[in-house]
């Protein structure tokens, strides 16, 4: 398993108006904004298609993102795209947090005008931990602890428009950090939408069925090669790893399922054999499909 190196469903970082924590976490109809404590408090199977962000006020934790294990410590904040990428989540004995956790549903309307949402997803997806100043940390601690608060307020009359400006500040601040450790890019509209687009077909599932550049590009009527070009001008990757990145996403969080085989979980993503998804696993992960699994923890 690679170690961590250095980088938004643009969604990961938009205003949300939000239904209160104090909905119970198992109750079907909690929507909008939900708060935990603990990764025990939350049930990662339940909600495995909402946002995570993750502040880290005391003690470690460790995570499986793909194919990399991360550790973070008190001052870390993380944005997962979804729970089902995430595995294999550690927390030491004094671990505290605050995890919020965001229904895509909700996730805005209320766009801020800038495209930068869209360059913070494409490097947050490549790795998603920010690590905060200590000025940051006690910003982002203040922001959450205020949208927790806040929350509690049902019978305030315009409980919809506080929220939203309290999660749009939230948001902002979110931008102001991670932009300041990033590189300065100009990128223009056409191209920010074209690779929404294009990302947006990964996030649908495409990958299962289709791995190949020219079917990405035929669907948005451009070029493979220009297609090539805006990715590596968005987020510094060419749009083969992005394919290569969704598919080892699904080919990781199968093979927790133990309950399938390796042929099963070739087959549900449409490799021609089980040679040849033993290939494509062992190139971009460095091991074999059985051999990760083996050392998969045994509970």
């Amino acid at each position: 398993m690679r170690k961590s190196g250095s980088f938004f469903h643009f969604s990961w970082f938009l205003p949300i108006f939000a239904v209160s924590e104090s909905c119970d976490m198992e109750e079907n109809d909690c929507e909008g904004i939900l708060f935990a404590d603990s990764i025990g408090e939350y049930d990662l199977v339940r909600y495995a298609d909402r946002i995570l962000h993750i502040l880290c006020t005391e003690g470690s934790m460790s995570f499986v993102f793909c194919d990399v294990r991360y550790n973070i410590v008190q001052g870390d904040y993380i944005i997962l795209p979804q729970a089902s990428f995430v595995s294999d989540f550690t927390a030491s004995p004094g671990f505290k947090g605050i995890i919020m956790s965001l229904s895509e549903p909700f996730v805005a309307s209320m766009g801020i005008r800038s495209n930068y949402g869209f360059i913070g997803h494409m490097a947050l997806l490549q790795n998603p931990v920010m690590k905060l100043s200590q000025h940051d940390f006690r910003k982002c601690l203040h922001d959450m602890e205020r949208i927790r608060e806040r929350l509690e307020e049902k019978d305030h009359l315009f409980r919809e428009e506080m929220m939203g400006h309290l999660l749009t500040a939230h948001i902002l601040d979110l931008y102001d950090i991670h932009a300041r450790g990033q590189e300065a890019r100009q990128i223009p509209e056409r191209a920010a939408k074209l690779i929404s687009r294009f990302i947006g077909m990964l996030y649908d599932g495409s990958y299962i069925a289709d791995r190949d550049l020219e079917y990405y590009a035929s669907r948005l009527c451009i070029t493979p090669h220009y297609l090539t070009e805006i990715s590596k001008k968005v987020s510094g990757r060419p749009a083969t790893w992005w394919i290569d990145r969704f598919t080892l996403y699904e080919i990781v969080r199968l093979l927790h399922c133990k309950e399938l085989s390796v042929a099963e979980i070739a087959e549900r993503l449409h490799f021609s054999s089980l040679s040849y998804f033993s290939r494509y696993v062992q190139k971009r992960l460095g091991i074999s499909p059985s051999a990760y699994r083996s050392e998969l923890p045994k509970n």
